[in-house]
């Protein structure tokens, strides 16, 4: 009887041991694809690239309203894979405010061929007795090209092929979900720049929280 009750003993602690191993092999499996889902969303990354960075100072206004009166673009898009909120412009380390933010975003004005051109000011350029820029000719484009809400318009191809851009005063950050691109035209602080700042470098930073970086650019004379 002896020997039945040793073999009864073996099969038990056979049995065990292969629940035991049976366990860690799913604990295991649990582990790794727990694992894997931390891994894959740790390489979501937030990312932003700039565009022709521009800075314009007014060089002839050298008295009166608004001398040394400057404006910027650029072009911005999200190449990252995560909704991004572009919410600083620094020029030489001050910032822009939101309302001194004109931006289109659309996709179907920002296109890939006005993302990547020569951004230039409108053709009246700027107004030195306000500040702001000039939209002549107003009579066709703004019923035409942007027939929604708009406080600047910009052709940066001369009434050719290339979508008028239609151009919003921000009132905060502006989204971008991955992939999308948008244009901005700022105004730059008042005492930022005189007018033989003209030639000269300065730093335009644009960030969308901690992303982004500080780009050095050469004021142009419109």
């Amino acid at each position: 009887m002896l020997p039945k009750i040793n073999n009864r003993k073996a099969i038990s602690v056979v049995l065990t041991t292969m629940i035991i191993l049976v366990a860690s092999v799913v604990l295991g499996t649990g582990v790794v694809i727990y694992g894997t889902s931390l891994f894959q969303t740790g390489a979501q990354q937030e990312s932003i690239a700039t565009q022709g960075v521009t800075l314009w100072v007014n060089a002839t206004n050298t008295t009166g309203t608004n001398p040394g009166l400057a404006w910027g673009a650029a072009g911005i898009r999200n190449n990252g894979d995560k909704l991004v909120s572009v919410d600083t412009i620094q020029v030489r380390g001050a910032s822009v405010p939101f309302t001194q933010w004109y931006v289109d975003k659309s996709q179907s004005r920002v296109t890939s061929d006005n993302f990547q051109a020569q951004y230039k000011l409108p053709t009246a350029g700027m107004n030195t007795f306000n500040g702001t820029l000039y939209n002549f000719p107003a009579a066709a484009l703004d019923s035409v090209d942007c027939p929604n809400d708009w406080d600047i318009y910009v052709d940066l191809d001369g009434l050719g092929g290339k979508p008028t851009l239609c151009l919003q005063q921000a009132s905060g950050p502006t989204s971008l979900n991955p992939g999308e691109r948008m244009i901005v035209y700022f105004r730059a602080n008042p005492g930022i720049f005189t007018p033989v700042d003209a030639g000269s470098a300065s730093s335009v930073s644009i960030f969308a929280g901690k992303t982004g970086a500080p780009t050095s650019v050469t004021v142009g004379n419109p």
